[in-house]
């Protein structure tokens, strides 16, 4: 069936004019300064004073920029861990933690402390308690014990969970191994991801993060 085609005509004898050749849609862009930055956990997490820069720049970055964090570890250095971690959640900048083979003990955390989570194949995850040595008369030993206990414990709940369950951060406490591979990552951060009502240690509030804030208060 022919569609009817509906014109205008003018005045008898008046010149119409040629109606525009369709050249096809304009385009019209806006840019913003974007900036997509990159840095690389690899081997054992060291002292803090070796990742300065990576400290500056989640500082610093504004909201536009994106920075991410590939992970390749053993874990190490629990205090520069924090440390990085600490300085992540400050950021205002958009925090992609990229698990690109292993990340065991402290690696893990920071991996599970990113804003977006990546999982590339036959990777690993793996929890575990801290270790470490403790000096000093009986009693200041046995405070040392409490303190960084109780410390650990909260950490493991704030930052692992819901990801890894409350029988499971139980377990780490006591002392036992939890591992985890790609298939059994993505299945957990699927689960999170269709419950987006519950708390999560996925996504960080900045409101919840107010830039002078002091640890302890």
């Amino acid at each position: 069936m022919t569609k009817p085609t509906i014109s205008v005509q003018g005045e008898p004898g008046e010149d119409q004019p040629e109606p525009p050749v369709f050249q096809g849609l304009t385009r019209y862009e806006i840019r913003s300064q974007l900036s997509e930055i990159s840095f690389y956990l690899c081997g054992e997490i060291q002292a803090s004073h070796f990742y300065t820069n990576l400290f500056y720049t989640l500082r610093s970055a504004s909201e536009t920029d994106i920075i991410y964090l590939h992970l390749n570890t053993i874990g190490g250095d629990f205090d520069t861990g924090m440390q990085i971690i600490n300085n992540m959640q400050s950021s205002c900048a958009h925090v992609i933690t990229v698990l690109e083979a292993r990340a065991y003990s402290m690696g893990a955390l920071i991996f599970l402390a990113g804003d977006e989570l990546e999982v590339q194949d036959n990777c690993q995850l793996m929890f575990h308690i801290y270790s470490g040595t403790f000096a000093g008369r009986g009693t200041e030993q046995q405070a040392q014990i409490q303190a960084v206990s109780s410390w650990f414990e909260k950490v493991m709940q704030r930052i692992c969970q819901p990801f890894l369950s409350t029988a499971e951060v139980d377990k780490v406490l006591k002392g036992a191994d939890v591992w985890m591979d790609s298939d059994e990552i993505r299945r957990r951060l699927s689960r999170l991801q269709r419950a987006p009502a519950k708390p999560t240690a996925l996504r960080r509030s900045r409101k919840n993060n107010a830039p002078d804030a002091e640890p302890g208060n």
